[in-house]
């Protein structure tokens, strides 16, 4: 009887862990959607600011050709003038001309000062008429490049106009192209969480029920005693028995998990804060915790796990679980964790 009593508190389940593992993944999920938050409001200032710049560009070119056109007709104006008074005096001396010729058919044989006045006369009346015939060219120019800066100023306020129409229009994709990522990625990260918490049960099932392999927080945590000896990175034979179940599981998850998550399975090496003494092959605890973790990558890639989804990592003892100066707290620091996580 107390022995069956032994069996249904070893069989007590604690939730715990999964309570931790659900307010880690919330946590995670929450700082991800930030993060994504914060890329696509940089996105927007930075779409938004080429934008203006353009904007701005446009309008500086409209300025300097309404002050051209400005000019011109100022110069046109002056040149309207200038007609009008040229043909001022041609009427003038047309009509001189006329009184003179009149004089000269009444009185005929009129005397050579009169003819001389007549032919200087018709000399300044031919010099008036080049000039004006000169002004109207300048005029009818004039008035074809007025033509030409309406022409081209009408044709940036098109372009600013589209371009402030393109403007609404990249603003609106981009806000829904926001949208679409936030929701995507949302649903890719609970998609993963669930494999996940899915992966981690199964370990429990699969692994010893042994007080040094739990779960912390979002990561399976083996200790090291468990797998190695003590200074060496070599797997001793209880902790292959152990890796080989968790290249099994591995397996199994990868035909679940659909092609599109981009998922790795991250190894993690920590030591304890006592240095490395008498052995010559590791200088600090930083190699120890990268080998001792790379040679678990090695070994789940023999035994059939995918490369390209295993990722090796050491962190020294510069990542402790447990900061206190004591025999236990450095026990709980030497370990191995695994975190199931997107590239």
């Amino acid at each position: 009887m107390a022995l069956a009593k032994g069996r249904r508190s070893a069989r007590h389940v604690d939730y715990w862990p999964g309570f931790v593992d659900a307010l880690s993944t919330l946590l995670l999920a929450i700082m991800f959607l930030l993060s994504v938050f914060v890329l696509a409001q940089f996105l927007l200032s930075r779409e938004i600011s080429g934008r203006d710049q353009v904007l701005a560009r446009l309008n500086s070119q409209i300025n300097e050709l309404t002050q051209l056109l400005a000019l011109e007709q100022g110069n046109t104006q002056d040149a309207q003038d200038s007609v009008a008074s040229l043909q001022a005096s041609l009427s003038a001396a047309e009509s001189e001309r006329s009184r003179l010729q009149q004089l000269l058919d009444q009185g005929a044989g009129a005397d050579s000062e009169a003819n001389a006045r007549i032919g200087t006369l018709s000399g300044e009346l031919d010099a008036q008429r080049q000039i004006s015939q000169r002004a109207l060219s300048q005029v009818e120019l004039l008035n074809q490049q007025i033509l030409a800066l309406r022409k081209q100023i009408a044709a940036l306020e098109d372009a600013l106009d589209v371009s402030e129409a393109r403007d609404r229009e990249s603003n609106t994709k981009i806000a829904d192209l926001g949208r679409r990522l936030n929701v995507a990625l949302a649903q890719r990260v609970q998609e993963l969480n669930r494999y996940r918490s899915d992966f981690f049960g199964r370990l429990r099932e699969i692994l010893s029920d042994r007080e040094n392999i739990r779960i912390v927080g979002d990561r399976f945590v083996f200790q090291s005693e468990v797998l190695f000896p003590s200074g060496s990175e070599v797997i001793n034979p209880a902790g292959r028995v152990e890796m080989q179940k968790l290249a099994e599981a591995i397996i199994e998850l990868q035909r679940e998990i659909p092609p599109e998550i981009n998922w790795v399975l991250r190894v993690d090496g920590h030591t304890d804060n006592i240095p490395v003494s008498g052995n010559r092959r590791w200088t600090d605890n930083w190699e120890l915790s990268s080998a001792r973790a790379t040679s678990v990558v090695k070994f789940l890639i023999q035994n059939g796990v995918p490369a390209n989804r295993l990722v090796a990592a050491g962190f020294g003892e510069f990542q402790p679980l447990d900061t206190a100066d004591t025999a236990a707290a450095r026990a709980a620091n030497r370990r191995i964790e695994l975190k199931l996580t997107e590239r």
